[in-house]
């Protein structure tokens, strides 16, 4: 089984020519804002077919400073921070309450692009949460319905009867509250955007921030 699984790895190759085109990204040419840099991007990423750009991974740290990550989904990005949401009892809200200090990672191998933000992160006033999720679909309302995120599940039949009676109540409430649901915004100190190169020359492009504003650093790939 190992063999098998580093054979497949080996038979692997990143950025496929016949699906992945690596443009070109000249740092002297990028604004003074990361935001501004990143809407580009993300905009890019899109037209060019990106599947789920909008997804990212994000990073806490647990109450003994261990990490941890999972993927989710971008809920916005402007002068508040990099904005996500989660319910507050969760793995990761209860990790945020601890410790509120996260990293986020962008990958997009349609184009050869990363781009990372590290930060604090708020929460934001229970309203803009609620108002947040409501704004969203049916099933994501359901799926904050039916809660109980991360604890440990019986079975699967327990879990269908809970969501089917989440989604019956997303759909005659639409505007039903739910307590716990959470919108976190990461104010980033860094952004970092990697533009992948086919001769491995990667260009990294780094944005720390200083007072009222930035400072751009290449980096080593």
């Amino acid at each position: 089984m190992g063999n098998d699984l580093h054979e497949l790895l080996r038979s692997l190759r990143v950025w496929d020519p016949a699906v992945t085109a690596l443009p070109d990204f000249d740092p002297a040419s990028a604004p003074a804002d990361p935001l501004a840099l990143f809407t580009t991007w993300f905009a890019q990423a899109v037209a060019a077919g990106q599947t789920e750009p909008h997804t990212m991974s994000l990073a806490t740290a647990d109450e003994e400073g261990l990490p941890d990550v999972r993927t989710v989904m971008l809920h916005g990005a402007d002068a508040s921070g990099w904005s996500f949401a989660t319910h507050v009892d969760s793995a990761k809200g209860r990790q945020l309450t601890a410790r509120p200090y996260a990293a986020l990672g962008f990958y997009w191998p349609v184009q050869g692009r990363q781009v990372r933000v590290r930060g604090p992160v708020t929460a934001a006033p229970a309203h803009e949460g609620q108002a947040d999720l409501h704004a969203r679909s049916t099933g994501a309302l359901a799926a904050a319905l039916t809660g109980r995120q991360s604890q440990v599940l019986d079975s699967l039949e327990e879990l269908a009867r809970a969501s089917e009676s989440a989604w019956e109540r997303a759909r005659r409430e639409p505007d039903a509250p739910v307590p716990t649901w959470t919108l976190y915004h990461l104010r980033p100190d860094r952004v970092e955007f990697f533009q992948g190169d086919a001769a491995r020359r990667h260009v990294r492009l780094n944005y720390r921030r200083t007072g009222d504003g930035w400072n751009q650093d290449l980096l080593w790939p």
